[in-house]
């Protein structure tokens, strides 16, 4: 079988959160099950800076009056196809926002064009790569089934996969013009309110949608958590899937991490100190043995990082540390420096992401904080897990899903893996670093759960073969 897939950023080439982990593993982890995957990127710099001799395949004379190269490279055991369009995607910020932190006013017209050349390899322009699948990311590329749908072309099957719902693609009503699509269009897949919904209209056209958990399949049938498209998803509940994400085991290896100053694995728990010791050193952390709490996330209200600085005390006084990895909402970036300038030795802070650090905190820390209001599946907790670090996390979406709370049973059985709680509010919160404190004073039991936590399997073995199946039935469908 052969699938395009379609994604505003791959890891390792380009990355802002999770949706290019899995883009970058999934059709690695798809090869295992006979699927050939082509991964059609925007030309960025990173990426164009980092693919070796790409070959020009194909010359687009005009994508939304815009003139693109269409190169295939190889990297990394990933195959792409690279949108090259400087004038769209030569710019010195990141891949949404510039430099002042904005999102870039063209915006509709950068992922529509790259949907649109997406829509034309799916109709055929690439005579070596004919695709029987379409599968497209968030709303960065939901244009692709919808000019498929009003293409003048057989129809290939497509699927959505939903990794955050909360991010939508909204423009304003007036770019539809521009757009190149029929006129009956608008009404039919793109308005809303008044506006256009490019994700609103990549789950009207996709022949099935995903998400990255069962939980949150679920939750976004609530006004709670659908932002407003609960109805959409509704009604194409017989065609809604939710797969939990995975993650490339081999990046995420303690036992064969070069990024790492002292690898170790369940057997070798103890060989842990030396991480320990360079994250104390890293955040200027006091040396002694108080439980190290982590935090490695973006600081947003979703995330659930304005309440840290809530419940900090019940971490401190228990004589314990916090190391922070993040960027973000500005209050809360405030507050949580405030917090590492005040006390020093005891919480420390780094400003932005760094892949190197990330690796080091899950080694040497103990617990990781996880307290998001929602979260569709969420990454850091499956690192967590395999880093023998306990994942502390609210219990919602992908969290839910994916890790075991440490109650009686649980305990008992021997198969805990983490603390959940709810509500996520401050006296939930304080009540789940209490119950985490009582659980670390016992160190047999946090043993337990460690290695309990790193033999979960949260690779992509599981779910790279659910997405098969689904992808295979798709196309049999369609035939």
């Amino acid at each position: 079988m052969k699938v395009l897939s379609v994604a505003s950023e791959l890891y390792p080439l380009i990355k802002t959160g999770g949706l290019a982990d899995v883009a970058g593993a999934l059709p690695i982890a798809l090869a295992a099950h006979g699927v050939e995957t082509k991964t059609l990127i925007p030309g960025y710099p990173a990426v164009m800076k980092a693919v070796k001799k790409p070959k020009k395949v194909y010359d687009f004379d005009s994508l939304l009056d815009e003139r693109a190269t269409l190169l295939s490279a190889r990297h990394e055991g990933l195959d792409l196809l690279i949108l090259d369009c400087p004038q769209l995607y030569e710019r010195s910020g990141g891949p949404y926002l510039a430099t002042d932190g904005r999102d870039y006013p063209d915006n509709w017209k950068r992922f529509a064009v790259l949907s649109k050349a997406g829509a034309e390899i799916a109709a055929g322009i690439l005579p070596d790569f004919i695709p029987d699948l379409v599968h497209v990311h968030d709303w960065q590329s939901a244009l692709v089934p919808v000019y498929m749908r009003y293409a003048e072309a057989p129809e290939v099957p497509s699927l959505i996969t939903i990794h955050n719902i909360a991010f939508q693609g909204q423009f304003a009503g007036s770019l539809f013009p521009y757009l190149e699509l029929p006129g009956h269009a608008f009404y039919e897949a793109l308005e809303y309110y008044g506006t256009l919904s490019y994700l609103k209209s990549g789950i009207i056209t996709s022949h099935a949608v995903s998400t990255v958990s069962p939980s949150y399949a679920e939750e976004i049938l609530t006004p709670e958590f659908g932002m407003g498209l609960e109805g959409l998803i509704a009604s194409r509940g017989s065609d809604l899937y939710g797969i939990v994400n995975g993650i490339d085991a081999d990046v995420w290896n303690p036992s064969a991490d070069e990024l790492l100053p002292s690898a170790y694995s369940a057997t070798t728990l103890k060989k842990r100190a030396g991480n320990r010791a360079a994250l104390n050193e890293r955040f200027g952390l006091d040396a002694d043995d108080g439980p190290i709490f982590a935090v490695i996330s973006r600081l947003t209200w979703q995330k659930g990082l304005d309440l840290v600085p809530e419940v900090l005390d019940e971490i401190l006084d228990a004589g314990g540390k916090l190391a922070i990895l993040g960027s973000g909402d500005s209050f809360i970036e405030a507050a949580l420096q405030g917090a590492a300038a005040y006390n020093r030795g005891r919480v420390g802070m780094v400003l932005g992401y760094d892949e190197k650090l990330s690796h080091l905190m899950q080694a040497g820390s103990d617990i990781i904080l996880v307290p998001s209001r929602f979260e569709p599946c969420g990454l850091t907790q499956l690192y967590a897990l395999r880093y023998g670090c306990i994942p502390l996390v609210a219990r919602t979406g992908g969290l839910a899903d994916t890790i075991i709370d440490a109650n009686e049973a649980a305990l008992a059985a021997g198969v805990a893996t983490g603390v959940q709680f709810a509500p996520v509010t401050a006296d939930a919160f304080r009540h789940a670093i209490r119950r985490t404190l009582r659980l670390h004073s016992d160190q047999r039991l946090w043993s337990q759960m460690q290695k309990q936590g790193m033999k979960s399997d949260v690779s992509w073995n599981r779910s790279g073969a659910t997405y098969a199946d689904l992808y295979q039935r798709l196309v049999s469908k369609g035939q």
